[in-house]
Protein backbone atom coordinates (compact mmCIF):
# COMPACT_ATOMS: atom_id res chain seq x y z
CA UNK A 1 0.00 0.00 0.00
CA UNK A 2 2.46 2.32 0.89
CA UNK A 3 4.46 2.57 -2.72
CA UNK A 4 0.45 2.49 -4.67
CA UNK A 5 -0.02 6.16 -3.96
CA UNK A 6 3.45 7.94 -5.05
CA UNK A 7 3.67 5.47 -8.16
CA UNK A 8 0.83 5.97 -9.52
CA UNK A 9 0.53 9.57 -8.74
CA UNK A 10 3.77 9.85 -10.28
CA UNK A 11 2.90 7.85 -13.45
CA UNK A 12 0.26 9.88 -14.16
CA UNK A 13 2.07 13.08 -13.71
CA UNK A 14 4.80 11.68 -16.25
CA UNK A 15 1.97 10.89 -19.01
CA UNK A 16 0.75 14.26 -18.64
CA UNK A 17 4.10 15.90 -19.35
CA UNK A 18 5.29 13.39 -22.00
CA UNK A 19 3.80 14.77 -24.75
CA UNK A 20 5.61 17.92 -24.26
CA UNK A 21 9.40 16.20 -24.75
CA UNK A 22 11.64 16.16 -27.57
CA UNK A 23 14.96 16.13 -28.50
CA UNK A 24 17.54 15.43 -25.58
CA UNK A 25 15.77 13.83 -22.17
CA UNK A 26 18.36 13.66 -19.25
CA UNK A 27 17.04 11.48 -15.98
CA UNK A 28 18.63 13.20 -12.98
CA UNK A 29 19.02 10.54 -10.25
CA UNK A 30 17.47 8.12 -12.16
CA UNK A 31 17.62 5.17 -10.45
CA UNK A 32 16.89 1.60 -11.73
CA UNK A 33 14.85 4.20 -14.79
CA UNK A 34 11.51 2.80 -14.71
CA UNK A 35 10.42 5.56 -17.24
CA UNK A 36 12.89 5.19 -19.73
CA UNK A 37 10.60 3.10 -22.02
CA UNK A 38 7.58 5.62 -21.80
CA UNK A 39 10.18 8.95 -22.39
CA UNK A 40 11.77 6.62 -25.85
CA UNK A 41 7.93 5.96 -26.66
CA UNK A 42 7.73 9.38 -27.54
CA UNK A 43 9.08 9.67 -31.21
CA UNK A 44 10.14 13.36 -30.64
CA UNK A 45 12.65 12.58 -28.48
CA UNK A 46 15.78 11.62 -29.69
CA UNK A 47 18.03 10.62 -26.65
CA UNK A 48 17.64 8.98 -23.69
CA UNK A 49 20.09 9.75 -20.51
CA UNK A 50 19.85 8.38 -17.01
CA UNK A 51 22.46 10.04 -14.55
CA UNK A 52 23.06 9.03 -11.07
CA UNK A 53 25.51 8.60 -8.28
CA UNK A 54 28.30 5.72 -9.22
CA UNK A 55 27.56 2.08 -6.85
CA UNK A 56 24.27 4.14 -5.97
CA UNK A 57 22.09 0.86 -4.39
CA UNK A 58 19.19 2.49 -6.11
CA UNK A 59 19.58 0.97 -9.53
CA UNK A 60 20.77 -2.37 -8.48
CA UNK A 61 21.44 -4.22 -11.77
CA UNK A 62 20.72 -1.48 -13.86
CA UNK A 63 23.44 0.71 -14.44
CA UNK A 64 23.21 4.74 -15.49
CA UNK A 65 24.41 5.72 -18.50
CA UNK A 66 26.41 8.54 -16.86
CA UNK A 67 27.52 9.04 -13.17
CA UNK A 68 28.03 12.28 -11.47
CA UNK A 69 29.61 13.25 -8.03
CA UNK A 70 26.43 14.94 -7.19
CA UNK A 71 27.40 18.74 -7.61
CA UNK A 72 28.47 18.80 -11.17
CA UNK A 73 26.47 17.10 -14.39
CA UNK A 74 29.10 15.55 -16.63
CA UNK A 75 27.47 17.45 -19.53
CA UNK A 76 27.95 20.38 -21.65
CA UNK A 77 26.01 23.56 -21.35
CA UNK A 78 23.07 23.78 -23.51
CA UNK A 79 23.02 20.50 -24.14
CA UNK A 80 19.39 19.03 -22.75
CA UNK A 81 16.21 19.91 -24.36
CA UNK A 82 14.37 18.22 -20.92
CA UNK A 83 15.22 16.91 -17.24
CA UNK A 84 13.51 14.66 -15.31
CA UNK A 85 14.08 14.90 -11.69
CA UNK A 86 11.69 12.32 -9.84
CA UNK A 87 11.47 12.19 -6.17
CA UNK A 88 14.97 13.90 -6.42
CA UNK A 89 15.21 17.12 -5.27
CA UNK A 90 14.34 16.40 -1.30
CA UNK A 91 17.76 13.85 -1.44
CA UNK A 92 20.24 16.59 -2.24
CA UNK A 93 21.92 18.90 0.36
CA UNK A 94 22.25 21.41 -1.87
CA UNK A 95 18.65 22.27 -4.33
CA UNK A 96 19.87 25.24 -5.27
CA UNK A 97 22.86 24.31 -6.48
CA UNK A 98 21.68 21.12 -8.81
CA UNK A 99 18.88 23.19 -9.84
CA UNK A 100 21.33 25.45 -11.37
CA UNK A 101 22.88 22.75 -12.94
CA UNK A 102 19.65 21.14 -14.73
CA UNK A 103 19.43 25.39 -15.75
CA UNK A 104 22.81 25.28 -17.57
CA UNK A 105 22.38 21.93 -19.29
CA UNK A 106 19.06 22.86 -20.46
CA UNK A 107 18.65 24.79 -23.52
CA UNK A 108 17.18 27.88 -24.09
CA UNK A 109 13.44 26.83 -23.98
CA UNK A 110 14.09 23.63 -22.65
CA UNK A 111 11.85 21.49 -19.78
CA UNK A 112 11.97 20.51 -16.42
CA UNK A 113 9.71 18.18 -14.70
CA UNK A 114 10.27 17.22 -11.83
CA UNK A 115 8.45 15.80 -8.35
CA UNK A 116 8.77 15.37 -4.91
CA UNK A 117 7.16 13.91 -1.78
CA UNK A 118 5.40 15.15 1.08
CA UNK A 119 3.87 13.09 2.93
CA UNK A 120 6.83 10.18 3.39
CA UNK A 121 8.68 8.68 6.18
CA UNK A 122 13.08 9.30 6.54
CA UNK A 123 14.29 7.10 3.46
CA UNK A 124 17.75 6.40 2.04
CA UNK A 125 19.07 7.30 5.73
CA UNK A 126 21.23 9.50 6.07
CA UNK A 127 20.76 11.44 2.25
CA UNK A 128 17.29 12.34 3.06
CA UNK A 129 17.01 16.51 3.29
CA UNK A 130 13.88 18.28 2.47
CA UNK A 131 9.75 18.30 1.95
CA UNK A 132 8.96 21.05 -0.51
CA UNK A 133 6.15 23.43 -0.33
CA UNK A 134 4.92 24.77 -3.18
CA UNK A 135 6.33 27.96 -2.09
CA UNK A 136 9.72 26.74 -1.69
CA UNK A 137 9.94 24.60 -4.63
CA UNK A 138 8.32 27.66 -7.15
CA UNK A 139 11.07 30.01 -5.34
CA UNK A 140 14.16 28.00 -5.91
CA UNK A 141 13.19 27.09 -9.53
CA UNK A 142 12.99 31.32 -10.19
CA UNK A 143 16.29 31.74 -8.02
CA UNK A 144 17.81 29.41 -10.23
CA UNK A 145 16.33 31.36 -13.71
CA UNK A 146 13.56 28.69 -14.59
CA UNK A 147 10.44 30.49 -15.20
CA UNK A 148 6.56 30.04 -16.27
CA UNK A 149 6.97 27.44 -12.99
CA UNK A 150 3.65 25.31 -12.67
CA UNK A 151 3.47 23.53 -9.58
CA UNK A 152 0.46 21.17 -8.56
CA UNK A 153 -0.13 18.34 -5.95
CA UNK A 154 0.13 14.76 -7.16
CA UNK A 155 -2.89 13.72 -4.81
CA UNK A 156 -4.81 15.54 -2.26
CA UNK A 157 -6.02 15.40 1.36
CA UNK A 158 -7.12 12.06 0.82
CA UNK A 159 -4.33 10.55 -1.39
CA UNK A 160 -2.44 11.57 1.64
CA UNK A 161 -4.48 9.99 4.57
CA UNK A 162 -3.79 6.91 2.21
CA UNK A 163 -0.82 7.30 1.58
CA UNK A 164 -0.11 7.90 5.95
CA UNK A 165 -2.31 4.60 6.10
CA UNK A 166 -0.13 2.38 3.53
CA UNK A 167 3.37 3.73 5.49
CA UNK A 168 1.82 3.47 9.01
CA UNK A 169 0.18 -0.34 8.61
CA UNK A 170 3.94 -1.19 6.69
CA UNK A 171 6.44 0.19 9.41
CA UNK A 172 4.92 1.22 12.31
CA UNK A 173 6.30 -1.19 15.21
CA UNK A 174 3.66 -3.44 16.04
CA UNK A 175 3.64 -7.32 15.81
CA UNK A 176 3.48 -9.62 12.78
CA UNK A 177 -0.05 -10.68 13.10
CA UNK A 178 -1.31 -7.20 13.95
CA UNK A 179 0.51 -5.83 10.95
CA UNK A 180 -1.47 -8.82 9.04
CA UNK A 181 -4.79 -7.84 10.45
CA UNK A 182 -4.40 -4.14 10.43
CA UNK A 183 -3.87 -4.31 6.52
CA UNK A 184 -7.09 -6.34 5.88
CA UNK A 185 -8.51 -3.85 8.08
CA UNK A 186 -7.89 -0.77 6.78
CA UNK A 187 -7.47 -2.10 3.34
CA UNK A 188 -11.17 -1.12 2.13
CA UNK A 189 -10.32 2.47 3.43
CA UNK A 190 -6.95 3.10 1.84
CA UNK A 191 -8.94 2.03 -1.89
CA UNK A 192 -11.97 4.44 -1.14
CA UNK A 193 -9.99 7.42 -0.57
CA UNK A 194 -7.60 6.90 -3.23
CA UNK A 195 -10.51 6.78 -5.42
CA UNK A 196 -12.67 9.74 -4.11
CA UNK A 197 -9.03 11.67 -3.68
CA UNK A 198 -9.23 15.14 -5.34
CA UNK A 199 -5.64 16.39 -6.41
CA UNK A 200 -5.48 20.15 -6.55
CA UNK A 201 -4.18 22.08 -9.04
CA UNK A 202 -4.04 25.24 -7.01
CA UNK A 203 -3.08 26.09 -3.26
CA UNK A 204 -5.07 28.06 -0.38
CA UNK A 205 -5.31 27.12 3.11
CA UNK A 206 -8.30 24.98 3.40
CA UNK A 207 -9.30 22.44 0.80
CA UNK A 208 -6.11 22.57 -0.98
CA UNK A 209 -3.84 22.81 1.78
CA UNK A 210 -2.58 19.15 2.26
CA UNK A 211 -1.24 17.20 -0.64
CA UNK A 212 0.64 13.54 -0.84
CA UNK A 213 3.31 15.47 -2.80
CA UNK A 214 4.01 17.64 -6.05
CA UNK A 215 4.51 17.78 -9.26
CA UNK A 216 6.75 20.87 -10.99
CA UNK A 217 7.14 21.94 -14.42
CA UNK A 218 9.40 24.55 -15.51
CA UNK A 219 11.12 26.46 -18.45
CA UNK A 220 14.52 28.18 -19.25
CA UNK A 221 14.63 31.10 -20.99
Amino acid sequence: MFYYVPRTAILAAFREVIPSFSGKVLDLGCGFMPYRQLVESNSNVEEYTGVDLAGSAIYGSVRPDLTWDGSKIPLNDSSMDCVIATEFLEHHSEPQLVLGEIHRVLKPGGLLFATVPFIWNLHEIPHDEYRYTPYSIDRLLTSAGFFDVNVTGLGGWNAALAQMIGLWVTFAKMPQFIRRLMQMVVFPIFVLLVKTDHRPMTFDDTENSMFSGLSITALTK
